[in-house]
């Protein structure tokens, strides 16, 4: 004869059936996403312009500003 599960048990196996299929559904998507065509490109200083970011010559380096130079 089965034995009748307690309510917290079976709250729990809920529990670990959803974090289980959300896992799965993120690692398809982050396969859809790798198999998109398009998914390797980097924006231009040009896009960038477009978008209203500002563009500076001088950060053409690391991206890093020394605080030495102040």
């Amino acid at each position: 004869m089965a034995r009748k599960r307690s309510r917290t048990a079976v709250l729990k196996r809920q529990r670990e059936v959803k974090k289980s299929e959300k896992q799965a559904l993120k690692r398809e998507k982050r396969e859809t996403r790798k198999e998109a065509p398009g998914h390797e490109q980097v924006a231009t200083r040009e896009d960038l312009a477009d978008y209203g970011f500002p563009i500076d010559e001088a950060d053409e380096g690391d991206g890093l500003k020394s605080e030495s130079a102040e």
